[in-house]
C-alpha cells in the first residue's frame, strides 16, 4: 500500500528512464530542452514519445521495474459503479489516472492506475476527493484514456450537449436568434462534443462514425469490427450546429444543405494523427454524416500480418513475383482491399523500381512511391491520369479502383506492354472478377493475356479472447460447416458474456482476413478465352487447389478463431445447393 506522504526526495521520470536504460542521458537532456522551449506544460513522457525516443509500453515497463509497482491491464477489468461515482472525469483526465478497485483486505484503500506514479500532487488530489488511501498501479496513458471514455465518455458528451442546449435557449430568448450561423458553430460546447465523439470512436476501435438525424433525435452509431452499434443519442436541436462544425473542419460549404458533399479532416487522439473522410447526404430529417477514420501510416504492414495461412501466402508471393500483368484485389467496401494493396506495394517497393499510383483518395503516404490524387473537377480522372503515367516510365502501376470501361481498357493495355498493374474491383468472388471485366467490354483474349492473379477477400470478426466459450456445435451449425454427417462431437468457440469489458459485450474483438486466391493457370486462360462463365471458371480453379472464401471462413471457425455466425454473415452460400 502506498501513502502520498513520506517520499522524501522525489525521483523524476527522466532519471528513472535513464536508470532503466529506456533512454540515454543525451535524449533526456534534449527532451527537457524541448519541454522548456517548444512544449511548455506538456508532460515529459509525452515529449519523449513525440520525439520518438520511447513509447508507452517501454515507459510503463521501466516504471514498474524501477518503482517495484505492478502493471494493470484496464481492458480486462470492469470498474464498479460505486468507484466511478467517487471522482469527476475532469480530475481523472487532468492527472491521467483512474481508480479501478477497492483493496481486497482494506476498505480504506483504493487501487489507482496511473501513467505517472511519481505524481504526488495527483495522488494527494485523489486521496482527498475519495477520502481513501492510494495504492499505485501503472497503466499506459492510452489505456487510461480509453477506460475514462468507457465509463465517463457518454456522461461527458451528454453534459456538453445539455450545456449547448441551455446556451442556445438563452441566446434565442435574448437575441431572438433562429438560424445557425458560423459564429454559433464555433461555440465551445459543439467543438468539444465533436472532439468527444471522435475520441470515443478511436478508443472503441471504430472505422466509421454515423451521425443520423431522426424526427426528434440525433442518433450516433459506431461501426466496430464491421458491425454498427449505437453509441449515443442527443436532442435534434444539436444537429444543425454539429453538422455545421463538421463542414467547417472538413472544408465543405456550410450553406449548402441540399446536395451531397465529400471532404476530409484530420484529428489527433493520443498523439496519433487520424485521417477522417467525411461524406454528407441530405435525408428527409436533415443531413446525415458518415466519417471514416483511418490511422495515418496504418495501411502498410508486413504481409504476414494480413492473416494469410502459409499455403495462401505462398500463392500471394507467387502472384507478386510476376514482372508484368494485372493483379486484382476484389471485395465489398470495408473488406480490407486497400490494406492488401498497400502491403503488396510495400513488398514490391525498392530502389530499382518506379512505382506510380493513381488514387481517389490517397489513403496512405508511402515513402519511395509516386502517388497521384484524382481530381475530377480539374479534369484529372483515373483514365487521364493513367495515360500520363504511362509516359513516366513506370515499372509498377497501382490504380485505386477500376470503375469504368475506359480505365479497364488502359489498365489491360498497360499490363500487356510490360508493366505490372495492381488494382481493385467490387465483385463477390475471384471468378466473377473475370466476368466483370468482360462486362466492361474488355475482350476475352486480352483478359486471358493480362490477368495473372485475383485475390478476393473479406474480414471476419475474431472471437473475444476474454469471454469466448467452447461448447458442442448444434445441428444447424454443423450443417453450415458441411459437417452434418460427421459421427463425432465437434467443439466450437462462441461469443461469451455481455459483461466483458474488452469487447464491450459484443463477443468479438478485432478482425482477420479470409482470402480466395486464384492464380491464372493455363487451363483458366483457355477457359477465359472461350468466354466461360464464373461458375465454370471457379470449378477449374478449385481443381487447381483454390480455397473459396467460405472454405477459408469454415477453417477459421473450426480453429476457434471465428464463429459459425460470422461464416453465415460474411461467407453465406445457399446451403441447399
Amino acid at each position: 500500500m502506498d501513502k502520498p506522504i513520506g517520499f522524501g526526495r522525489k525521483k523524476r521520470l527522466g532519471d528513472l528512464l535513464v536508470e532503466a536504460g529506456t533512454i540515454t542521458q543525451d535524449q533526456l537532456t534534449q527532451a527537457l530542452n524541448v519541454q522548456k522551449t517548444e512544449k511548455k506544460g506538456q508532460r515529459l513522457g509525452d515529449v519523449l514519445m513525440d520525439l520518438g525516443f520511447t513509447d508507452e509500453k517501454q515507459i510503463m515497463k521501466a516504471l514498474c521495474s524501477q518503482l517495484k509497482l505492478q502493471p494493470v491491464d484496464l481492458s480486462n477489468i470492469r470498474i464498479p459503479e460505486e468507484i466511478t461515482k467517487l471522482t469527476e472525469e475532469a480530475v481523472l483526465r487532468k492527472h491521467n489516472l483512474i481508480p479501478f478497485q477497492f483493496h481486497e483486505k482494506n476498505p480504506n484503500v483504493i487501487k489507482v492506475a496511473m501513467s505517472d506514479p511519481l505524481d504526488i500532487r495527483a495522488m494527494d488530489d485523489i486521496s482527498i476527493i475519495t477520502g481513501l488511501q492510494i495504492e499505485r498501479y501503472v497503466a499506459t496513458p492510452g489505456d487510461i484514456a480509453a477506460a475514462i471514455d468507457r465509463y465517463y465518455g457518454n456522461a461527458e458528451a451528454l453534459r456538453v450537449a445539455e450545456q449547448y442546449t441551455r446556451e442556445r435557449e438563452e441566446q434565442n430568448k435574448n437575441k431572438n436568434v433562429e438560424a445557425e450561423d458560423e459564429s454559433n458553430v464555433q461555440q465551445a460546447p459543439i467543438v468539444k462534443l465533436l472532439g468527444q465523439i471522435i475520441e470515443q470512436a478511436v478508443h472503441k476501435r471504430t472505422s466509421d462514425i454515423h451521425i443520423e438525424p431522426m424526427e426528434n433525435q440525433v442518433r450516433i452509431r459506431f461501426r466496430v469490427d464491421g458491425v454498427l452499434h449505437e453509441a449515443m443519442r442527443h436532442d435534434i436541436s444539436l444537429h444543425a450546429a454539429l453538422i455545421a462544425r463538421i463542414k467547417i473542419v472538413s472544408g465543405l460549404d456550410i450553406s449548402e444543405k441540399r446536395r451531397p458533399q465529400d471532404g476530409r479532416a484530420t484529428s489527433i487522439v493520443d498523439r496519433q494523427e487520424y485521417d477522417i473522410r467525411v461524406s454528407i447526404l441530405p435525408t428527409v430529417y436533415g443531413e446525415k454524416v458518415v466519417m471514416r477514420l483511418a490511422k495515418k501510416k496504418a495501411l502498410t504492414m508486413d504481409k504476414k500480418e494480413l492473416g494469410f495461412p502459409d499455403d495462401e501466402l505462398a500463392k500471394f508471393d507467387k502472384i507478386l513475383s510476376h514482372p508484368n500483368g494485372m493483379i486484382l484485389v476484389t471485395g465489398p467496401t470495408g473488406s480490407g482491399k486497400s490494406t492488401t494493396l498497400y502491403t503488396a506495394l510495400n513488398e514490391l517497393n525498392g530502389e530499382g523500381v518506379n512505382i506510380i499510383t493513381v488514387e481517389d483518395p490517397v489513403e496512405a503516404n508511402v515513402a519511395g512511391i509516386n502517388q497521384v490524387q484524382v481530381n475530377e473537377k480539374a479534369g484529372l480522372t483515373f483514365s487521364s491520369a493513367l495515360r500520363s503515367i504511362l509516359r513516366q516510365d513506370p515499372d509498377i502501376i497501382m490504380i485505386g479502383e477500376i470503375r469504368d470501361q475506359e480505365t479497364a481498357a488502359i489498365a489491360v493495355k498497360a499490363s500487356i506492354t510490360g508493366h505490372l498493374v495492381v488494382s481493385t474491383l467490387h465483385t463477390n468472388s475471384a471468378a466473377s472478377t473475370i466476368t466483370r471485366l468482360a462486362d466492361m467490354e474488355v475482350e476475352n483474349y486480352l483478359i486471358a493475356d493480362s490477368v495473372v492473379g485475383v485475390i478476393a477477400q473479406r474480414l471476419v470478426r475474431r472471437v473475444c479472447p476474454n469471454c469466448g466459450v467452447v461448447h458442442e456445435a448444434s445441428p444447424a451449425d454443423l450443417k453450415t460447416l458441411g459437417l452434418q454427417n460427421l459421427n463425432r462431437k465437434v467443439m466450437l468457440r462462441y461469443p461469451g458474456h455481455k459483461e466483458c469489458v474488452r469487447c464491450g459485450g459484443t463477443g468479438y474483438f478485432g478482425r482477420i482476413g479470409i482470402y480466395e486466391i486464384m492464380p491464372i493457370t493455363n487451363d483458366l486462360r483457355q477457359a477465359i478465352n472461350q468466354g466461360k462463365n464464373a461458375d465454370e471458371l471457379e470449378a477449374i480453379a478449385l481443381r487447381h487447389g483454390m480455397k473459396t472464401l467460405r472454405m477459408s471462413a469454415i477453417e477459421y471457425a473450426l480453429k476457434g478463431i471465428t464463429t459459425v455466425e460470422e461464416v453465415r454473415r460474411v461467407a453465406f452460400e445457399d446451403e441447399d445447393e
